[in-house]
């Protein structure tokens, strides 16, 4: 029977963290790798940083194992010992990469939460966020800047993927701390603008916050519309 292939490199696995850690930090995974790498991260985030690459890692594992069993009981190859051998070898692998990738989301929970508490302490008050605040936070999380226009004058802020931002919002925002520009570069050359740490929790405290209204019970089914008394 031939040999199964070996692992190869693939995309970064995703895992159910990605999203609180996009959250809380105001980057997207990629981008806290990138900062990792580069070491701008201070001790905390750093640690949390380096436990969910092992959880991606891990999880990388498990789908790999899983796509191998897979194929073997796919009827692809003959039924004989050798293969029966080779599904009982792969199950065994199958469950330490499970447990391997429990561990680690463990592990990534556990470096996680501190920063979410953190976070949520330092927050203001998540109401006073809006929907549309949220949305402009997020696309300048992504990277942005501010640019003037050399004829008109005109301020604009240019976000990743081409997002427009009004310049009457981005400074509503700089006002109360949620964002920041970089003053050391010239305007008319743009200058950078990126999430505060009170903007990266309002933010997160934001997106945590419940918003979905209570239901309103439904009139019970042939109950009439309730009207004005009538006469005896």
């Amino acid at each position: 029977m031939p040999h199964p292939p070996t692992p190869t490199p693939t995309r970064r696995a995703v895992s159910p963290f990605d999203h609180r850690l996009e959250a809380v930090t105001g980057h997207d995974i990629d981008t806290l790798w990138a900062y990792r790498d580069r070491g701008v991260l201070d001790e905390q985030h750093a640690q949390v940083v380096d436990r969910h690459r092992e959880l991606a890692k891990a999880q990388t594992s498990v789908t790999f194992y899983l796509r191998l069993l897979n194929r073997l009981s796919s009827g692809e190859f003959d039924v004989d010992s050798a293969l029966i051998k080779r599904i009982d070898r792969t199950v065994d692998q199958l469950e330490e990469a499970v447990a391997a990738r429990d561990a680690a989301a463990r592990q990534v929970l556990a470096a996680l939460e501190p920063i979410e508490v953190a976070a949520a302490a330092s927050a203001p008050d998540a109401r006073q966020l809006s929907t549309d605040d949220q949305a402009v936070l997020l696309a300048i999380a992504g990277g942005a800047k501010l640019y003037e226009h050399l004829l008109t004058g005109r301020m604009s802020v240019t976000a990743a993927f081409g997002t427009r931002i009004p310049h009457s919002k981005l400074q509503q925002l700089e006002d109360v701390g949620l964002v920041l520009r970089d003053t050391s570069h010239p305007v008319h050359a743009g200058q950078p603008v990126a999430i505060t740490d009170a903007g990266r929790a309002a933010l997160f405290a934001a997106r945590r916050a419940p918003t979905v209204q209570a239901p309103k019970v439904p009139a019970r089914p042939g109950a009439s519309r309730p009207t004005a008394a009538q006469r005896p």
